[in-house]
């Protein structure tokens, strides 16, 4: 038995600590403070199990369950590559003193392939060691905020996307007219030591709409105010906002013409390029023996985190089940969360304990989410190709040679290579 926190601790732990949105100043510390705390549930046999009272019985399983939805973000090859590049950005512009515009980030991707967790993973690392070099001490306001985490409003105008950043800060934003809600913007980045400016679900924005195409505009102008622009998106080269820029194949980076809207808020004496790398958060691929070993060790990584009692050494990556599992999610990293935690769970509900492909087939994948716009792409279309086979259908001989149904190249901007 472990010597940690114990089941009832952590559970109770959970139920007292209620996730807040990571949108606001609380809610963005309160997820770079605890996103690596959760304990899981101690490794115990079924025999160790059944020694317990039905009360205990009852909580380590609820312990089971918290921690198969709780599993640690692991790093594939797809998402070190964007942190890499983020934490390279981010870094690089916080100690930059020679330019007055600083080059941002584009994150691309499909729905489900986790921009969102391995940004906000790579700016709160890059905030923990802000912080502790500066003592967690802002000598501008109280108020320390490194980075700020705010999500594109759905029908995005330039005056909610200004408010949406203050409502970061808990500024007062009513009342306020457009300049002076820039010019609020631009004040409290300066006095809240902001570093990275995070924009979430970017592509929310319609470049068709002369209002979206303002929040651009206005975006572009932030880039002046000695912030790096952490933008991230669903199919971004498809979007349209890079639809006025140009492919800088030197540097490579895209770049994006002066801002009008600096202009007319006073942002800035001068008209300056803005340059933004765009990254690609791709999802797992199984052609290669490299891709295929590498989706192996992802599905390695899940299979030590999970704690069901009849669970066997290559549960998830022996035999057919690596290929099972690629052509029920199509190698889409959130997809493949969500089967092996509704899996697991039906595993402890049944008393099966374990995950098979006969019990993965009565999991059915739901994606509906209110938080999501899927008029934004940020609920993929989940193929049916890709469901288990009948229950009375014979399934061919499973071949691992080249299967061409993964074959497409996924989001790419015309004329980079990433």
């Amino acid at each position: 038995m472990s010597d940690g926190p114990s089941s009832a601790e952590v559970l109770a732990e959970l139920l007292e600590n209620k996730p807040l949105r990571r949108d606001t100043f609380e809610g963005w510390q309160q997820f770079r403070t605890t996103r690596h705390r959760f304990a899981p549930a101690p490794v115990i046999t079924i025999d160790q199990w059944r020694t317990m009272s039905p009360r205990d019985q009852a909580i380590h399983n609820m312990h089971r369950t918290a921690t198969h939805v709780n599993l640690p973000l692991q790093e594939t090859p797809m998402s070190l590559k964007v942190s890499r590049l983020v934490n390279r950005r981010i870094n690089n512009n916080a100690w930059k003193r020679n330019s007055s515009t600083l080059s941002g980030v584009m994150v691309n991707g499909l729905g489900y392939h986790g921009k969102t967790e391995t940004t906000c993973e790579v700016a709160a690392s890059f905030e923990d060691q802000w912080l502790d070099l500066h003592a967690h001490v802002n000598p501008r306001r109280d108020l320390h905020a490194p980075v700020a985490y705010v999500q594109t409003p759905v029908t995005a105008k330039p005056k909610s996307t200004c408010q949406a950043i203050l409502d970061f800060f808990g500024a007062p934003t009513k009342g306020l007219t457009l300049p002076e809600l820039v010019r609020q913007v631009a004040q409290s980045v300066k006095d809240h030591g902001v570093q990275a400016l995070i924009l979430d679900d970017i592509t929310r924005l319609r470049m068709h709409r002369a209002d979206d195409q303002d929040v651009l505009d206005l975006i572009r102008a932030f880039m002046s105010i000695n912030v790096t622009l952490v933008l991230v998106g669903v199919d971004i080269p498809g979007s349209g906002l890079l639809r006025e820029a140009t492919w800088d194949a030197r540097h490579r980076q895209w770049v994006m013409p002066p801002s009008e809207s600096a202009r007319t808020f006073g942002l800035e004496p001068t008209q300056t390029e803005r340059r933004f790398d765009l990254v690609d958060l791709d999802r797992f691929r199984y052609t290669t023996p490299k891709q295929i070993q590498a989706f192996q060790d992802h599905l390695a990584g899940i299979e030590d985190g999970l704690r069901l009692f009849d669970a066997r050494p290559g549960m998830l990556t022996d035999g057919t089940m690596p290929e099972y599992l690629m052509r029920r999610t199509g190698g889409v990293v959130g997809l493949l969360t969500r089967l092996i935690e509704d899996g697991a769970h039906e595993a402890i509900d049944s008393e099966r304990e374990l995950l098979d492909e006969e019990l993965l087939d009565e999991i059915v994948l739901s994606l509906d989410d209110p938080s999501r716009d899927p008029d934004a792409g940020e609920i993929p279309v989940i193929n049916t190709a890709m469901a288990a086979p009948a229950a009375n259908h014979q399934p061919a001989a499973r071949k691992r040679a080249r299967n061409t149904v993964y074959d497409d190249g996924g989001p790419r901007a015309v004329g980079a290579t990433l």
